[in-house]
C-alpha cells in the first residue's frame, strides 16, 4: 500500500469478510477501506490479490470476487496476485498458456500455466509473484505497469531497493 501511494497510485483495500478489519495469517490485522458488497469495480484498473492462508481459500470461495476476476480477465484489465493467491487465477482457468509463479509447493494449482520460479511474472494483463520476499519487485512491477519504468526505478532508488 505504501509503495503504491508513494508512486501516486490510488488504491482501495476491499474486504470480502463483511468486516473492514481482516485478520491475516500471521496475526496482523489489516484495515480495509470498504466491503466488497459496497464496491463498484467499474473504474478499477487492476485487482490485486494478497496471498496467505486461509485467506487465499477464502478469496476463491467469494463469488462476487470471482465474478470480478472473470470480468477483468475477459476485458484484459489488470490482474495481480502474490504468494498463494495466483492459484485463484489458476483454478479459475485464466492462466492457460501464461507464464506465472506462486508460493513454492503450490505449483500444481497453476492449472495449464507455464510455471516459472522467477520472483515476478508479467504475462499480458496478469502479474504473479512468489511470496513476502518478492513483495517489493511485485509492487515495482505494478508501478511500472501504471507509471512506467522510470517511475518504478525512481521508487526503487527512493526506498534503497536493489535486486
Amino acid at each position: 500500500r505504501v509503495l503504491f501511494r508513494s508512486a501516486d497510485i490510488e488504491i482501495e483495500m476491499i474486504s470480502i469478510t463483511g468486516n473492514k478489519r481482516v485478520p491475516g495469517s500471521h496475526g496482523i490485522t489489516t484495515y480495509c477501506d470498504r466491503l466488497i458488497e459496497n464496491t463498484n469495480f467499474e473504474d478499477a484498473d487492476m485487482l490485486v490479490l494478497p496471498g496467505g492462508m486461509p485467506g487465499t481459500l477464502n478469496l476463491e470461495l467469494c463469488e462476487p470476487l470471482m465474478d470480478q476476476i472473470y470480468g477483468f480477465n475477459a476485458s484484459k484489465k489488470g490482474l495481480a496476485a502474490i504468494c498463494a493467491a495466483p492459484t485463484v487465477f489458476g483454478k479459475a482457468g485464466i492462466l492457460k498458456g501464461k507464464k506465472a509463479t506462486c508460493y513454492p509447493g503450490m505449483e500444481k494449482d497453476l492449472l495449464e500455466a507455464d510455471f516459472s520460479t522467477d520472483a515476478v511474472c508479467h504475462d499480458g494483463h496478469i502479474i504473479t509473484s512468489r511470496g513476502m520476499g518478492t513483495a517489493i519487485p511485485f509492487a515495482l512491477e505494478i508501478v511500472k505497469t501504471f507509471k512506467g519504468q522510470e517511475a518504478a526505478d525512481k521508487l526503487a532508488k527512493g526506498i534503497v531497493y536493489s535486486n
